[in-house]
């Protein structure tokens, strides 16, 4: 298909629904103790895997009016699909998938999707208007299963082919979802149906593109021999079929079904350990969606689409697990030099390649604010003769601050711990800042579970303090280790002093030691006492082994108040903000602890402070 220059490349209807993966790996569902929580549903997860490679994609469907509603709009709007057209449902609750990995052939699923919001969209949630901006539009099977959704999908098709949008089919058979297998077969991929067949082919004479695995075939050809489908397919559509098969590859038909299947346009798969098949059929549409629709040919389309399914079922999940054009470039560079292993869940590589190339908020700058101090407060609670809880409500204080400068500035951060700052932390939730939490220290239990009873948003902090020996590489280490394995970003805060000469020296070794060891942290937090030049040797060195570094930031002395424009001499590119602690609140903080001021001064104060900081930030 020639490239189109409509503003999307396509709309998919349908499913947009949670997935609760199970995150103990070889047993029953029954056994399994803890779930992660997903995006789900054929056509969310085709979206943002397209998304991922490039393309802009949009969805028209319906979610909750609940929490699981807004994640499954949030995360979609945050991976790049438009969702001006996904509506919200008053009366019906978002679908819901749990679902597990038992072995290499059972998986474990049970939709829960009575009378659920996507099933609720109807024909007038279609916008021929809004249809007409896509190049293509991606319809699966699911939801032509009821008179509504089928009346709606129908509309859709034919607001399509009125505006010369092409029109996509992805069989997408569940029986379980056609009424077909109880409630306890939901990983069941065929049964037999006459009413299905002839439901499904009511639909292909209007297509452009069918893609289905050889069962897909069967059930939408009617009939199990799959040269019979293909042919029954072709007299009733000019479309172009695709048949996944597998580990195997995929086999395209154009025009005439040959004699022999083999004849087709072949596309071999990948050998890879499967670890996880669900999900690969979408992350295979994505795929071929970013050859089609970018005007690659049948073999290159096909291959791109074998390998995002290679990709994803070597991991957990779905829409989480859908590679980025990023890793999916790598992974096909290597798998022509014959360097990839055949266990893709172990390959460090590409591990971190879909960590920095997906589902990371855009964050050009970040402009923190540490509010994590514990001593220093206890003392100046003891020298007031305040107890404790004085402390939690002096940090509240603060992040209602910073609130009130975040209205302004999209990319304030805040740090703060959970002892006193419990309530600071769990207020920020709802402030839309980046958020980070001081990694907590050794216990008896390891940190991966610590950081793992963490919301996702927040994200880690550790700081280095010098001379850093061996010991404390391996605590760093091991906090980045833990960061990675819990999905959260991690700022590593190097606050000593360094200066030019041997001091930088040791920073510099300290940064190639971390980096041999492939700790990579995000973000990097060095003294603001750091000449230019200084700056500049820092980013080179972490430049040259991680071009995926969020930034530097420039660390502003706690004692001496906010930093002056110097402080921002560095013209250095990498330098992407600051943190700051003490500086910007302590003698509000006294004065507060004291009962010199009220809470409204004491915030204004401190909003005051943060915003000339900002200003000169952005002004360096």
């Amino acid at each position: 298909m020639p490239e189109s220059n409509r503003p999307l490349d396509f709309i998919a209807i349908g499913r947009a629904a949670v997935d609760l993966y199970g995150e103990q790996v070889g047993g029953r569902l029954e056994d399994m103790s803890s779930f992660a929580k997903y995006v789900g549903g054929c056509p969310a997860n085709i979206s943002i895997g397209a998304a991922r490679l490039g393309l802009r994609p949009a969805m028209i469907t319906r979610v909750g009016d609940e929490h699981m509603g807004r994640f499954v709009r949030e995360t979609l709007a945050a991976e790049g699909v438009d969702v001006s057209h996904v509506a919200t449902d008053p009366r019906r609750l978002t679908g819901l998938v749990i679902l597990g990995i038992r072995d290499r052939e059972t998986f474990p699923l049970i939709f829960f999707r009575e009378n659920c919001a996507d099933m609720a969209i109807e024909s007038g949630d279609m916008d021929g208007a809004f249809i007409a901006q896509a190049a293509a539009l991606v319809v699966t099977g699911t939801h032509f299963s009821t008179v509504t959704t089928n009346t709606a999908s129908h509309t859709a098709i034919r607001l399509a082919k009125s505006n010369g949008t092409k029109v996509v089919l992805d069989i997408d058979y569940r029986p379980n979802l056609w009424g077909l297998a109880g409630h306890g077969l939901g990983e069941s991929r065929f049964i037999a149906s006459d009413s299905v067949s002839t439901h499904l082919q009511a639909i292909v004479p209007h297509c452009d593109l069918i893609v289905g695995t050889e069962e897909e075939i069967h059930i939408a050809g009617g009939l199990t021999d799959t040269s019979r489908a293909l042919r029954r397919l072709r007299a009733l559509s000019k479309a172009a079929i695709v048949m996944k098969q597998g580990p195997m590859g995929c086999t395209v038909f154009d025009g005439a079904i040959p004699d022999r299947l083999e004849d087709g346009v072949r596309a071999p798969g990948f050998p890879v350990e499967v670890f996880n098949v669900l999900g690969a059929g979408d992350a295979f549409m994505a795929g071929l969606l970013r050859g089609w629709l970018r005007g690659a040919d049948w073999t290159e389309a096909c291959r791109l689409a074998n390998a995002c399914g290679a990709l994803v079922v070597s991991r957990h999940g779905c829409a989480p697990a859908m590679p980025s054009w990023t890793e999916l470039t790598d992974f096909l560079v290597r798998a022509d030099r014959h360097a990839l292993p055949r266990q893709l869940n172990r390959d460090q590589r590409l591990a971190r390649l879909h960590r920095v190339s997906t589902g990371r908020r855009v964050q050009p700058r970040l402009l923190a604010v540490g509010i994590d101090h514990r001593a220093p407060f206890l003392d100046l609670a003891k020298k007031f003769r305040r107890d404790e809880a004085t402390i939690g409500q002096f940090k509240m204080l603060l992040g209602r601050a910073v609130a009130q400068v975040a209205m302004q500035e999209p990319h304030l951060g805040l740090i703060v711990d959970d002892v006193h700052g419990r309530d600071a932390l769990f207020a920020a939730a709802t402030q839309g800042v980046w958020l980070a939490r001081p990694v907590p220290e050794r216990g008896a239990e390891p940190l991966t579970l610590a950081l793992g009873q963490w919301p996702a948003t927040h994200h880690a902090k550790y700081v280095a303090h010098g001379p850093i020996g061996e010991g404390q590489v391996d605590a760093i280490t091991t906090a980045y280790d833990a960061s990675v394995a819990t999905s959260r970003e991690f700022l590593l805060v190097v606050p000593d002093p360094v200066e030019p000469g041997p001091a930088e020296g040791e920073t510099l070794d300290l940064i190639g030691r971390l980096q041999r060891r492939d700790v990579f942290p995000d973000w990097w937090a060095f003294p603001g006492t750091l000449p230019p030049k200084t700056w500049q040797a820092l980013a080179d060195q972490i430049r040259a082994h991680d071009p995926y570094c969020r930034g530097l930031l420039c660390l502003l002395n706690d004692a001496s108040g906010p930093a002056t424009p110097e402080a921002f001499a560095s013209d250095e590119p990498l330098l992407r903000g600051f943190a700051v602690g003490r500086g910007l609140f302590w003698t509000v903080a006294e004065r507060w602890f004291e009962g010199a001021i009220s809470q409204d001064a004491a915030i204004d104060e401190v909003a005051q402070r943060l915003r000339w900081l900002v200003t000169r930030w952005k002004e360096r």
